[in-house]
């Protein structure tokens, strides 16, 4: 296999592409095979989202290889306080991402491989992907048990799930992408695919649990490397090209016009978090003080991430009505967010009266309801 240089490819990229419209000309019939050389996940969903609206996929199919720094990834259609422990990703500076296609939530870090299959949509077809993917590990290692479910994934030894599925089906353009877990971190991924948030009734689209393995468990001598080699070379046999993996730079706007913008939208509050579905927060939770425990009870709305109608019931010599009004009003329309909420409760406490027993008491208040964020 050749690997050619980043600055090589580069070039040979920029030179194919198609003058009035950003797309890559046909230089082989039958496919093509590119890797990115970033590990950012907001970069390499933003390849995935210009190569689907910008490359002319109907004499050429496109293999895309990727591979990122811990991020979870969620569905389009999924809700993140539903999915995984946000306060957990925050404390341990992991990126959340939401993608483009359905499905449900992954983690990924560098023992993952991400593989996207880009076809027209009238060729898209997933279970022979994945099939392709099960022959390239069976050539590596024979005595591998691995197959394809009916579900779209593919499972270690008939009951560890190593790769899970998703698609976006496009007007003319399709993908399949999916990921495969080669020594990937399991305590990690665990722990942050874990909601600890009580309460969420949404009717966003939930994952399915399952049981997972690493490649690697099974047989240590399969790195990320030679499995992503296995898989380019069995592509590059059934499309009939010459397996030569195209490495290609996302932030790089001369090969891929725009690429920049998509990637900074992917990051934006607005989609990571205000794409989630409609949801309702109802919950209660104990407030230890001095010698006595409150029993708080907390009723949100939630439509675009933002808090659109808020309740919160306590005893009124607790607080006093006016403070836990005011309270209400300035979480009503702000973001379900534990950063907006830290900024709104800071101002109220200004404007709190100088009572060092009721400010403790607002703080306890405002901190719980941050846990619920």
């Amino acid at each position: 296999m050749v690997l050619q240089s980043a600055l090589k490819n580069c070039l040979q990229l920029s030179c194919i592409l198609q003058a009035p419209k950003a797309g890559f000309r046909n230089t082989a019939s039958g496919g093509l095979i590119m890797q990115s050389t970033s590990n950012d996940v907001y970069q390499n969903l933003a390849v995935e989202d210009w190569i689907h609206d910008h490359m002319n996929l109907e004499n050429q199919q496109v293999l895309f290889l990727w591979r990122n720094s811990p991020a979870v990834v969620i569905g389009r259609h999924q809700n993140p306080w539903q999915e995984c422990n946000l306060r957990l990703l925050r404390q341990k500076n992991i990126k959340l991402a939401r993608r483009r296609s359905g499905g449900g939530t992954v983690y990924h870090d560098l023992g993952n491989i991400n593989l996207t299959f880009f076809t027209t949509r009238k060729k898209h077809e997933r279970m022979e992907n994945l099939k392709l993917v099960v022959k390239a590990l069976k050539a590596l290692r024979p005595q591998l048990d691995v197959h394809v479910t009916d579900r779209y994934d593919i499972l270690l030894d008939r009951q560890y799930k190593i790769s899970g599925t998703a698609a976006k089906l496009g007007r003319t353009a399709a993908y399949h992408h999916c990921t495969l877990l080669c020594n990937t971190d399991k305590f990690v991924l665990s722990s942050v695919l874990k909601s600890p948030y009580k309460g969420l009734k949404s009717n966003a689209t939930p994952s399915v649990p399952a049981s997972v393995k690493n490649l690697f468990e099974e047989d240590s001598s399969l790195t990320s490397e030679l499995v992503l080699d296995a898989i380019a070379e069995e592509y590059a046999t059934q499309h009939q090209i010459d397996c030569h993996i195209n490495l290609i730079n996302p932030a790089d706007e001369t090969v891929l016009p725009g690429i920049n913008n998509k990637a900074k939208e992917l990051q934006t509050w607005e989609w990571v978090y205000g794409k989630t579905p409609k949801f309702n927060v109802s919950t209660h939770f104990d407030i230890a003080y001095k010698d006595s425990v409150l029993d708080v009870k907390v009723d949100m709305d939630v439509k675009h991430g933002r808090i659109e109608v808020c309740n919160i019931d306590l005893p009124e010599q607790w607080l006093p009505p006016a403070l836990c009004s005011e309270l209400v009003k300035n979480l009503t329309g702000s973001k379900f967010c534990p950063n907006e909420t830290t900024a709104l409760v800071t101002t109220l406490l200004r404007v709190c009266p100088q009572d060092g027993d009721l400010q403790s008491r607002w703080n306890l208040l405002c901190e719980n309801i941050k846990m619920l964020m």
